[in-house]
């Protein structure tokens, strides 16, 4: 059931008249009625929830939460009114924890227990104000702040105030007041350069600079098609290149190293078509070595941080052992791994610092581009897969599922290497072949 929760700037700025003589307030409205009758034609937006949330304090912001209908949202979004100031910062802390008001109670986020892709909320915030600075009862801002603080119990546990299933886009409405002579642009629609900006590519999400109602149109349009079912993972490349030229760790942007190097995209989530649940069987694993004894949970990134090494490996699945399989969103890492034209062979992917021994990195899974070439997967197998799947295989067809003393004690080496989370699923296994 996707969240579709709308940010609707309004401070007294937004009564500002474009050169049709409409307030940016009035497009806000529109725009959410239209983007409303655009998602209308798909048959799955049924399951749709809708909510709205405004800059005024807070908890006055909340117009339409978990408990009003669409009715409802309809007339709040009839009824708002632009006064006041550009709270946008406090606005959008509302709104996300708002998105993660039940999530503890859920036990969605799985904290300590690795990070499940299958159990997701998906949620889409779209925000529109007018991008101009940032205001409060002290001061005029420069950049955007949420508050360092939440009242939601369990908060502590993310470093983020938003989750990996939650994206922000923003429609920046830089309408002129006045008839321009000049054409309107044309391709894609620019990013804008306000303040929002860096916390919308934080998410995974993307700002739109809207300087006519076509290029708003044609946004509302192309948002339409982001409502997904997925999880944002930050894929990075470590480790040597595939000629063995060894390159440091860090960021593309600031080494300058290619843009597929290091990239924040969405992976999707498919559902059961007969359920229309998403399935699965393997977690993603943490960024520590989980302590039993330990009375508290290290706090973790919104996103996981997917390390993949440049080697090529043969894709290793066998029979009777379930994987989890899924799309990478476009991106220019999909670009580069199908400009390889290698369907054949995989990239295997780690987490820094999952393994007992923090020096040591076990896969988890692999990235490999799909037989066609038309799209990268990501293939989420048993932690340490590569050990584990060839002692399956022994069992299968050496010892005819009658394990050996010696298969039995290299078996149980192997369930003491991974994180204690991976053992309900793989005392299964144990149990299946013992008994």
């Amino acid at each position: 059931m996707p969240v579709l929760l709308f940010v609707l700037d309004t401070s007294a700025s937004m009564n500002q008249r474009t050169q049709q003589g409409i307030t940016y307030l009035d497009i806000a409205k529109s725009a959410v009625e239209i983007f409303l009758k655009l998602r209308s034609r798909d048959p799955a937006s049924q399951g749709d929830r809708y909510m709205l949330v405004t800059s005024e304090d807070p908890p006055y912001c909340i117009k339409a939460g978990w408990k009003e209908n669409y009715a409802t949202f309809m007339t709040e979004l009839k009824n708002l009114h632009a006064y006041g100031l550009t709270t946008l910062g406090q606005a959008l802390q509302s709104a996300f924890d708002l998105l993660n008001l039940n999530r503890l109670v859920s036990g969605i986020d799985n904290y300590g227990q690795g990070r499940n892709p299958f159990f997701l909320e998906p949620a889409l915030l779209i925000v529109i104000t007018d991008g101009y600075k940032l205001t409060n009862i002290n001061c005029v801002q420069e950049e955007l702040h949420l508050p360092l603080t939440s009242s939601l119990p369990g908060s502590e546990l993310t470093k983020e105030p938003f989750r990996w299933d939650q994206r922000l886009f923003a429609l920046v409405l830089r309408i002129p007041g006045t008839f321009s002579s000049e054409p309107e642009p044309l391709g894609s629609i620019p990013v804008d350069d306000s303040v929002i900006t860096q916390m919308c590519e934080v998410t995974g999400g993307h700002s739109y600079c809207i300087r006519t109602p076509k290029m708003l149109t044609q946004c509302l349009e192309s948002l339409v098609q982001k409502v997904q079912s997925g999880v944002v993972v930050n894929f990075e490349k470590a480790g040597p290149e595939p000629n063995g030229c060894l390159e440091a760790h860090e960021s593309s942007k600031s080494s300058g190293h290619p843009p597929w190097h290091s990239c924040r995209k969405l992976i999707y989530v498919r559902s059961n078509p007969k359920t229309g649940v998403p399935v699965g069987h393997w977690p993603i694993p943490e960024s520590f070595w989980p302590d039993q004894n330990s009375p508290t949970l290290p706090p973790r990134t919104a996103h996981p941080v997917i390390r993949f090494f440049c080697v090529d490996h043969e894709p290793m699945i066998i029979d009777k052992l379930p994987f989890d399989k899924y799309e990478l969103e476009p991106s220019h890492l999909t670009q580069h791994i199908l400009a390889r034209k290698s369907p054949l062979t995989c990239w295997q992917v780690f987490v820094a610092s999952s393994g007992k021994c923090s020096e040591l990195e076990h896969p988890f899974g692999y990235l490999k581009a799909s037989t066609a070439l038309t799209c990268v997967n990501l293939f989420v197998l048993p932690y340490n897969y590569p050990v584990l799947l060839p002692l399956l295989d022994e069992l299968f067809k050496v010892h005819k599922l009658n394990p050996s003393p010696k298969w039995r004690q290299e078996f149980d080496e192997y369930i003491k290497s991974m994180p204690a989370y991976f053992l309900p699923v793989s005392l299964c296994i144990s149990i299946y072949f013992y008994f």
